[in-house]
């Protein structure tokens, strides 16, 4: 298998990304934006960054569970971080876990649409996204 080239140099790669929101009442459907996942398969890149604004979480829902919605949003970082910290997702591939992380879901955490597009540096890609898509 080729190596693939650093970070930032070499032709752009394709990669997939979804915005990570938070449903405070799922029969409601409302949700703030709460973070971003990226994957990027040439690279066997996957990584989430993610922001709660409380403020907002409890403007849906005064009785939002803030601490805990803090709580998923970090055990989404180590998910995609693999090794020890990703629970039962520890042994697998990037892919395995940025497929598992956008599965849909009824829960305080679902993932929106995954969307695609073009990258050389999917750490950058990610922090863009951040700034973009939550507030």
């Amino acid at each position: 298998m080729p190596v693939p080239p650093a970070p930032g140099t070499g032709t752009p790669q394709v990669f997939e990304y979804a915005a990570l929101r938070l449903v405070p009442r799922v029969d409601r459907g409302e949700y703030v934006n709460a973070g971003v996942v990226v994957y990027q398969r040439a690279t066997g890149f996957v990584a989430a960054r993610t922001r709660l604004d409380p403020v907002r979480l409890r403007s849906l829902d005064p009785d939002a569970d803030a601490e805990g919605a803090a709580a998923l949003l970090r055990a989404v970082e180590a998910v995609c971080g693999g090794g020890s910290g990703a629970g039962g997702a520890a042994g697998d591939d990037a892919g395995r876990r940025f497929r598992w992380l956008v599965a849909p879901r009824s829960a305080l955490l679902q993932p929106g649409p995954v969307h695609t597009g073009l990258t050389r540096a999917p750490g950058a890609e990610l922090d863009r996204l951040l700034e973009r898509l939550v507030p």
